[in-house]
């Protein structure tokens, strides 16, 4: 085994299944959160643990409970694969210390990954995911880990397997107007990606005039006919189709856990994640009333200032993933959080991105406005101005990394596409911005070898022209 290859990055710890992310691998992990609740004072309050469709997830989420169970602490199993927004809920639903999730989300179909959440359901902060890789250290150093088997568990009260779906169906109802939606009409067409998500949308729609079809909605960890479950264009080939085909209201992708959505519009456009994340908070702020902060990543959309200044609403700007935006959504008691991934949190529910209720959102913005995707799109260009985003990924060898960082950190261009840069930061990577608020922002990601290309800008052919230039600085 290579010496301690177990690093949380954007969101948890993801890894190759049968390289890095092994069984052994996983236990270290769970240990090391056995350890941080026994510090924390957290044990007394057990910890939930869930899983999604990938190979083995559910034997990994096992492991894990053999390990935190054998540590003494009691376990909520999740006795099905389930979407990290309802293990999230869940946290709060059973007032546990925390929850382990075996997921890589977006990834391809090869990784698998840990992820810890907080004792509020949230992304672990920083300064957590800090101690539980100081405490895999000291594992991978020391070897000891505590387990026992499962039955053995179970004859002791420190295991009880669950279904997190009720609760988080009960906090959904008290969000969302969900008669209204099923009485709506609306025809909408859902592709789970073959995630954790599958069923979740019929569920809670069926029962009325509202109509809808769901595709990729069986268990396949191969992912089939897509890159990987990540909810953009490139990897939606079948659902832009099914709508046009079945003359639909909206097309409605949740990925491989279900925290991040993809919306296709009636005529079988897709619409960007930093066009949704704006619509969104457009809903919130004008259909529902609701005032406070808004919590961008560096990645996301300048839209959502131009809506700060008009609803009068604060607009706070963190470095990518909801470890760094949570933190602030609780302080500053704002009302939606999110980043370009596509992925978007709620005041009233847990400060975590949540595909099912964002999707159930982005129905309700339509149903109470009459208007289709493609129209409210327009209405809010009709506010903000035209805002158009790209980004391109860039696969990359790891000794590619700092001599690209190096390149990029030397570059400072007085202009870019003929427009004068006005500042360059580095907050999350390298981010020009223009003097017209058009940006262009380089940056590694943080769960897989990529380098990441970003723009926004008037126009769509100008986001392009943007990466382009980007890649040029990048050397890439």
């Amino acid at each position: 085994m290579k010496n301690n290859p177990i690093k949380f990055g954007t969101d948890g710890w993801r890894a190759i299944i049968a390289e890095d992310f092994t069984f052994d691998n996983v236990r270290i992990c769970a240990q090391a959160v056995a350890v941080y609740l026994k510090g924390s004072g957290l044990t007394k309050r057990g910890l939930v643990i869930g899983y999604d469709t990938r190979f083995a997830s559910e034997d990994f989420a096992r492991a894990a409970a053999e390990v935190i169970c054998g540590n003494g602490i009691r376990v909520y199993l999740c006795n099905k694969a389930t979407p990290t927004p309802v293990i999230s809920y869940g946290v709060i639903a059973k007032k546990a210390g925390g929850a382990i999730v075996i997921t890589a989300s977006h990834n391809p179909p090869q990784w698998n990954g840990f992820k810890y959440k907080s004792a509020d359901g949230t992304s672990a902060p920083t300064e957590v995911i800090a101690e539980l890789e100081k405490n895999i250290a000291a594992i991978t150093t020391t070897g000891k880990i505590s387990r026992i088997p499962l039955a053995e568990a179970q004859k002791q009260g420190l295991i009880e397997y669950i279904d997190l779906t009720p609760s988080y169906v009960e906090q959904i109802k008290s969000l969302v107007d969900l008669d209204g939606l099923r009485k709506s009409g609306l025809k909408i067409v859902v592709d789970s990606m073959y995630g954790a998500g599958i069923g979740y949308f019929k569920m809670l729609l069926d029962g009325g005039s509202t109509s809808l079809i769901e595709i990729n909605d069986e268990h396949n960890p191969a992912f089939p006919g897509m890159k990987q479950p990540e909810p953009i264009a490139i990897n939606l080939a079948k659902l832009p189709d099914r709508v046009r085909r079945e003359k639909a209201d909206v097309g409605i992708a949740t990925d491989g856990d279900a925290d991040r959505i993809g919306i296709i519009d009636e005529k079988g456009n897709f619409l960007t994640q930093l066009q949704v994340f704006a619509l969104l908070a457009l809903y919130l702020l004008e259909v529902r009333g609701e005032r406070g902060a808004i919590v961008k990543t560096i990645t996301a959309t300048s839209m959502l200032y131009r809506l700060g200044e008009m609803f009068n609403v604060p607009v706070y700007e963190t470095p990518v993933g909801f470890k760094y935006i949570a933190p602030i959504m609780l302080a500053r008691d704002a009302f939606i959080g999110g980043e370009e991934s596509g992925g978007y949190g709620y005041r009233g529910h847990v400060p975590e991105r949540d595909a099912i209720l964002s999707g159930l959102y982005f129905l309700d913005l339509m149903a109470k406005t009459g208007k289709t995707p493609s129209q409210l799109l327009d209405y809010l260009y009709s506010k903000v101005g035209p805002h158009h985003y790209s980004r391109l990924d860039i696969e990359l060898a790891g000794e590619q990394k700092e001599k690209i960082i190096s390149r990029v950190r030397d570059s400072s261009p007085e202009a870019l596409d003929g427009v004068k840069v006005a500042n360059k930061d580095t907050i999350d990577g390298f981010r020009f911005t223009l003097a017209d608020s058009s940006w262009l922002l380089i940056r590694f990601s943080g769960t897989e070898p990529l380098l990441r290309i970003y723009s926004e800008s008037d126009s769509q052919i100008r986001a392009e022209r943007l990466l382009e230039l980007g890649r040029e600085i990048a050397g890439a």
